[in-house]
């Protein structure tokens, strides 16, 4: 396993919470169905960074350092995704990852493989390196994928407790780096996410049928961020009606997230 930094819980603390006080500023209180503010989330190219937007998601080893620093002066909050459920064979830190924390194949993805997240000694570390990572570049949030290995053929013996206390330790520690943490998906695990994440990302909760299991992040005051895919039957007409009537920041892109959204509700 390479070196790992040590935790530094003072590294930028105010940046981040000003980027999502200032959110939800936007997002508040009695005007919440109508200030949803407008989102996107590009990981591959071709990249358009100037869309007019305030919340971005992208991934790190997509893009550098000057792009995000370039977004935040214009008052954009960057979202750097990162999965912790996965190992991913293409990442240049793959080799950290022992063969003991490797499970199955991820589904149609021969190159990424589960993790077991249970296994905190060996996870926690790779992690902060990509964190810390995140934050060196000026990213004000972390987009954790593929919490849901619970629900998954993982190859090992994971419950929704694991991915609970998992989930927990990356707050905390993206938290003392002055990173803001989103929940990803699992629907089923906001009751106990939603006190200790401070927004949700879901993939087709329209389309699914689960948006309102993550109304409870609204009611909080914190933001849901949904994306609705092309490659589905929705309605995006009506999601966006439902978008509008709950508060929930909505767009619709394709699966690959290839450049801009190509469609954002009002």
């Amino acid at each position: 396993m390479s070196s790992v930094p040590p935790l530094r819980p003072t590294q930028h603390p105010a940046r981040a919470g000003a980027a999502l006080a200032a959110m939800l500023a936007v997002w508040g209180g009695a005007t919440l169905a109508q200030e949803a503010p407008r989102w996107d989330w590009q990981l591959q190219p071709p990249f358009e960074l100037s869309a007019d937007v305030a919340i971005i998601d992208l991934d790190p080893d997509e893009v550098d350092a000057a792009d995000v620093q370039a977004l935040q002066a214009r008052g954009v909050m960057t979202v750097a995704y990162i999965s912790v459920g996965t190992w991913e064979e293409w990442r240049s830190d793959a080799g950290a990852f022992p063969d003991h924390v490797l499970g199955r194949v991820y589904g149609d993805w021969p190159d990424e493989r589960f993790l077991d997240i249970r296994d905190h000694a060996t996870l926690l570390p790779i992690m902060r390196e990509r964190f810390a990572r995140a934050a060196a570049m000026g990213f004000d949030a972390i987009e954790p994928d593929n919490l849901d290995v619970h629900i998954n053929e993982s190859g090992f013996a994971v419950g929704p407790a694991d991915l609970v206390a998992y989930a927990e330790a990356l707050a905390e520690m993206a938290h003392g780096m002055g990173l803001q943490i989103g929940q990803k998906n699992v629907p089923d695990l906001v009751p106990q996410l939603v006190p200790v994440m401070d927004f949700m990302v879901a993939e087709g909760c329209f389309d699914d049928g689960w948006c309102d299991a993550a109304l409870p992040y609204l009611a909080a005051g914190k933001p849901v961020l949904d994306a609705e895919y092309t490659d589905t039957s929705v309605d995006f007409t009506a999601a966006c009606a439902y978008a509008a009537a709950e508060g929930l920041s909505m767009i619709l892109h394709d699966r690959d997230l290839a450049g801009p959204a190509h469609a954002a509700c009002p």
